[in-house]
């Protein structure tokens, strides 16, 4: 299904500090960070599928680093954790303790809602350190400190902060270039999550998905959440289910993002906060799908992974 429509591009955005950046960056095409040292890297998120991990773990050794390998997954997502176990039986797995039970009850699940992509011989790799709150990695004399700011794109959201380098690499919780999707865990979440990561003053955003950007992609973040509780608001007023809400909505500025089905799935969420349901909690996410699916004319959305 998937011949790549660009190639993955390694780029320098601060000593040491890289981006291995996937276009288009849709549907389980993400980004990475890669953090170099002569102690040995440290890698912010994998990829989705066997051929993509294993070039994300040549592109590592070609950089010549240390022999240590260190993982962060920013969230539990396969497109994000699948190529973990590429990368040898001594790497260091760390993410946030919900992400890591998540990750051992979702399996490879992912792969059914696109049979057809190339996965190849994935194998789950769960993470081998856990937290709640935060984590300070320290690399040579580079500090990556990890925050949990989730329930936002899921309930075990983390996001990387460089403070010397002012870089932040906020996993799926921004997108750059991208609808945002936060069927699997909140609204009102996020919004928190924004201010916190504002609040860091960074210079460099990476996004889990599309383009390196600056602070205005949490401008653009804010704006989308703004606009999808005014709809949800009054779709829910006026008794439309979140597809029929969704399909008579003027997307304006956000006409242009990839990957437009995800309101449905937004506004899943939105609708269940409304009714009181707490930030995070389970929703039929296979249902929303089933959605968001109609909404794209009744085919299942792309995925290029």
């Amino acid at each position: 299904m998937t011949a790549l429509r660009a190639e993955p591009a390694l780029r320098e955005i601060a000593d040491g500090v890289h981006v291995y950046v996937q276009p288009e960056g849709g549907w389980c095409v993400n980004n990475a960070g890669v953090l170099v040292d002569d102690e040995g890297v440290v890698v912010i998120d994998t990829v989705a599928t066997e051929a993509r991990a294993l070039r994300l773990r040549d592109t590592v050794d070609g950089l010549g680093a240390g022999p240590v390998r260190t993982i962060v997954n920013t969230h539990s997502h396969g497109d994000h954790t699948f190529g973990n176990s590429v990368f040898g039986a001594g790497v260091t797995v760390i993410a946030h303790e919900l992400a890591r039970t998540e990750m051992a009850a979702v399996g490879l699940g992912l792969t059914g809602l696109w049979p057809d992509v190339a996965w190849g011989d994935i194998r789950l790799r769960l993470p081998s350190v856990t937290f709640s709150d935060r984590l300070t990695v320290h690399l040579g004399e580079r500090r990556l400190e990890l925050i949990h700011v989730g329930p936002a794109h899921t309930t075990n959201d983390v996001v990387g902060w460089l403070p010397d380098q002012r870089v932040l690499f906020a996993g799926d919780v921004v997108m750059s270039g991208c609808t945002p999707f936060h069927l699997m865990g909140s609204i009102v979440g996020t919004h928190q999550a924004l201010a916190v990561l504002r609040a860091l003053e960074p210079e460099v955003v990476v996004s889990g998905h599309g383009p390196v950007a600056g602070v205005e992609v949490l401008d653009a973040a804010e704006r989308y959440l703004l606009w999808l509780g005014r709809l949800a608001v009054e779709g829910s007023a006026a008794g439309l289910a979140p597809l029929d809400a969704a399909r008579q909505a003027d997307l304006g500025e956000f006409a242009s993002l990839l990957d437009p089905e995800r309101l449905v799935g937004n506004l899943h969420r939105a609708y269940a906060e409304l009714g009181g349901e707490r930030p995070g909690a389970p929703l039929d996410v296979l249902g929303a799908f089933g959605d968001m699916v109609e909404f794209n004319g009744g085919t299942v959305p792309e995925c290029l992974a």
